[in-house]
């Protein structure tokens, strides 16, 4: 199915820039040719086939749902929701003040926000694509055990006192308010109307995300070309004990989403660097970076930043350690 890429690859490098295969730099502009155009026609097909599926959804009814059930249940569906929408914490914090406005339990909506920037539908079929589908359940499990957890531990301790006071403001209207739990008619849409919206979908989302998807290829490709064949091996390869909190700090000051992460993932696994290692580094740099941190700012006090910091960093380390021993 992909083969079109290879060969798109092979063409523009070997055949018409005539680079020899054996040379750093035309590995690395092959990997990035192949990788780039792959990813570009995956998330223009596949954002506008669940557009297409996500046009009649109504944010309201989801809040509606989620309002009133059983905990546990409330933490898997908030955190399943965040697996689902391919939103970043700049474009998942109105939604999490829509949620908190709603009355809906803190544990549910940080589960939400937690879940969100890690997995996204997008991200699953890239990896399935192109690291197969043990890798991809693996990343998805544990993107989504981080998201209940920890939306658990939050509520138990009462995290909503640390929101700002915006956020709280809204969280305490809404605990007080029944309008959230008022029954929202559902509104019928056309094929016409589908299509609008995927499309608008399609490109709001691939105009977001297509500069990270090519810094993310970028370093891939630098790895893939450019790094001394076995030397993150003889780093990083033998799973030794520290390279996993190493690469969980490593991944802090940088920042990639969930999509554009996919193929440094790649790379790193090409170079012999442990899956544990890999994945934890993977997850430190769209869910623990500075960047994400600043825009969650917005909505929680610098107490319950620093906590969610720290719960990450803790959450990282430990799904290396677990992978690496596997």
């Amino acid at each position: 199915m992909f083969e079109i890429f290879t060969a798109l690859a092979d063409w523009l490098v070997y055949g018409l820039l005539r680079l020899s295969p054996s040379q750093p730099a035309a590995q690395a502009l092959h990997f990035f040719v192949e990788d780039t155009s792959k990813i570009f026609v995956l998330l223009l097909v596949m954002i506008y086939a669940i557009g297409w599926l996500r046009a009649s959804l109504n944010i309201e009814r989801v809040r509606n749902y989620l309002q009133g059930r059983n905990r546990w249940f409330g933490y898997f569906m908030g955190s399943g929701f965040g697996a689902i929408t391919p939103f970043c914490s700049c474009s998942s914090i109105p939604l999490f003040l829509g949620f908190c406005s709603a009355g809906i339990p803190i544990g549910t909506t940080m589960a939400f926000l937690l879940t969100s920037p890690l997995i996204n539908e997008v991200a699953v079929l890239l990896l399935l694509s192109l690291l197969g589908w043990e890798l991809t359940l693996w990343y998805l499990v544990i993107g989504m055990t981080i998201g209940i957890l920890g939306g658990a531990f939050l509520d138990a301790i009462k995290a909503e006192r640390w929101l700002q006071p915006l956020a709280q403001k809204a969280y305490l209207m809404g605990q007080q308010s029944e309008v959230a739990a008022t029954q929202v008619a559902p509104v019928a849409v056309s094929l016409s109307d589908r299509h609008h919206f995927a499309k608008a979908e399609a490109f709001t989302i691939f105009g977001r995300v297509w500069k990270w998807v090519v810094i993310g290829v970028g370093l891939g490709a630098a790895l893939h070309g450019f790094v001394p064949a076995g030397w993150l091996e003889s780093h990083l390869g033998d799973g030794q004990w520290w390279s996993v909190p190493a690469a969980v700090l490593v991944g802090i000051p940088l920042y990639a989403n969930a999509t554009g992460v996919i193929p440094i993932m790649e790379g790193l696994l090409q170079q012999g660097v442990p899956v544990g290692t890999t994945i934890a580094f993977c997850m430190s740099t769209v869910a623990a970076s500075f960047p994400e941190f600043v825009m969650l700012k917005q909505v929680m006090l610098w107490r319950l930043l620093a906590l969610l910091f720290g719960m990450l960093l803790v959450s990282f380390t430990l799904v290396g350690w677990l992978l690496n021993a596997m």
